[in-house]
């Protein structure tokens, strides 16, 4: 599963993509920038499909519900999901005005949202990781007071790094308190399985490899921090803008595909499961560590308040963390990225 894998240098590509709009060809399987039709201003039409992005992650795979049975259309909406291999491919997609919306988290929708052509704006929480994102251990290492002095393998920046961080917080300590070994989740995780680290930070299928080491168990998991990593659906301020009926019937969707999975388990796990190109046995593991979001979660989610349950404080501290450990080099205007008037009018509508 490749999964919030945020390359540092991927924002220093973005102007070349923006001037470099590809000609290859497309298939329902795999799509890469240049395959995605423009999006944002040419699809004002009505009755244009809205082209959305997502990519490999438990949350996420729902969405293929929508299209199978047809809950798009019973909402009154034009829409296309367009499937990623790459994670980073699909955000770099909507940053390029190519796509009308994505499913990214929120820590990456701040990495990109400064230098989004038609802005980026998260209108739906799908998700929270609820223990899928780990801090993988020794055998010695029982607590994070344990981690002091200790080599972590973790990719500086993004969602695992951030678990870190929140736990060494919480702690007393800070990540100067250990030695951050930078690697790619991949790397990082098979690095620590060849026992070259203490711990690592890792996400699926990432932290399977780390637990091969022997005596080697969770010491952190996002189950403990809920907030911290929310996966949402992202779309473009100019599709906002433009169809605003229509981006509410998406996230009316949303809701619906939720009852669909509750009074059809069988039927969605099988549509899940082939999307997902997983077997049963592991879909039920990724089920387990991923907690859906219903109205009530997304209208809590959008409030302000205190700590990371809140977006707009998560947001705020995300920003800062990222700048501090140099991952952007400075946090864009935070406020504009966060529009709740899309979940407030579906609950007010239950009401």
């Amino acid at each position: 599963m490749r999964r919030r894998r945020l390359l540092s240098l991927c924002l220093a590509f973005f102007c070349t993509m923006l001037v470099a709009v590809g000609c290859g060809s497309t298939n329902d399987d795999a799509v890469t920038t240049g395959d995605v039709s423009s999006a944002g201003n040419e699809s004002s039409e009505i009755g244009e499909p809205i082209v959305i992005g997502y990519s490999n992650w438990p949350g996420w795979w729902p969405w293929a519900i929508a299209e199978q049975e047809g809950l798009f259309e019973a909402n009154g909406v034009n829409v296309e999901m367009k499937w990623f291999d790459g994670y980073i491919e699909s955000m770099e997609a909507l940053a390029a005005g190519q796509l009308d919306g994505n499913c990214q988290t929120l820590n990456d929708t701040i990495s990109f949202a400064g230098n989004a052509v038609n802005g980026m704006v998260a209108v739906l929480v799908n998700d929270n990781s609820a223990g899928n994102d780990k801090i993988i251990v020794t055998e010695e290492i029982n607590s994070v007071a344990d981690l002091k002095g200790k080599k972590v393998a973790i990719e500086e920046g993004v969602v695992d790094d951030f678990l870190l961080a929140l736990a060494l917080e919480e702690a007393g300590m800070s990540r100067d308190d250990v030695e951050i070994v930078p690697l790619e989740t991949g790397a990082a995780a098979a690095a620590f399985a060849a026992g070259q680290a203490d711990a690592v930070g890792a996400f699926p299928p990432f932290w399977t490899t780390a637990l091969t080491r022997e005596g080697s168990k969770e010491l952190i998991t996002s189950n403990d921090f809920p907030g911290a990593i929310p996966d949402l659906l992202v779309m473009s301020q100019a599709i906002i803008d433009e169809r605003p009926d229509d981006v509410q019937a998406i996230v009316n969707t949303w809701f619906d595909v939720l009852a669909f999975m509750e009074e059809n388990p069988e039927r969605a796990d099988e549509i899940i499961a082939e999307r997902a190109g997983v077997g049963t046995e592991e879909l039920e593991m990724l089920k387990e560590g991923t907690r859906m979001f219903s109205i009530e979660d997304n209208l809590k989610a959008f409030s302000e308040g205190e700590g990371i349950q809140h977006m707009p404080s998560a947001a705020k501290e995300m920003a800062a963390f990222m700048v501090d450990v140099g991952f952007i080099p400075e946090a864009p205007d935070l406020e504009p990225i966060l529009d709740s008037q899309f979940v407030e009018a579906y609950a007010a509508a239950q009401s």
